[in-house]
């Protein structure tokens, strides 16, 4: 069974990250420049919430806000759930699923240390079926 520290070995643990007084605005272009769908927000290097798209659209674009002068702190998800390296991909696509979020921020004791979404979790698990299946078919054709 595949935990997130494996899952991260593969991707890799780099997280695009943002001040709380980062602009709105240079936020999006950031997540835009990128491709990605969230920021984690820190303050030096503790976490302190998480701006996702979600959030630009709710509290930015539907909320009537300039991007140009409202900060992250003002619209950002103050309370971030997370998940630990040692964890389970199960365990970690259930909270996604329950908690209806797409990115978790991974923090070992209080250190960030990578950031999963929904897609990352689906592709390893497809990767995971397809190698069991493989296995399977080998197996039954007397291959192994």
């Amino acid at each position: 069974m595949s935990t997130i520290g494996d899952l991260l070995a593969k991707k890799g643990s780099e997280v695009a990250t943002v001040a709380p007084e980062t602009t709105t605005l240079e936020a999006a272009n950031l997540m835009n420049e990128r491709r990605i769908g969230a920021l984690c927000v820190v303050e030096g290097e503790r976490l302190v919430g998480v701006f996702t798209e979600r959030d630009l659209l709710n509290r930015v674009v539907s909320g009537k806000r300039d991007p140009a002068s409202t900060r992250v702190a003002e619209v950002m998800t103050p309370s971030v759930i997370t998940c630990g390296p040692r964890g389970t991909i199960e365990d970690c696509a259930a909270v996604m699923s329950h908690e209806r979020v797409r990115h978790l921020p991974v923090v070992d004791g209080t250190k960030l240390v990578g950031i999963v979404s929904t897609g990352d979790v689906m592709a390893l698990q497809v990767a995971e079926k397809q190698a069991f299946i493989e296995d399977l078919y080998d197996y039954l054709h007397g291959r192994t």
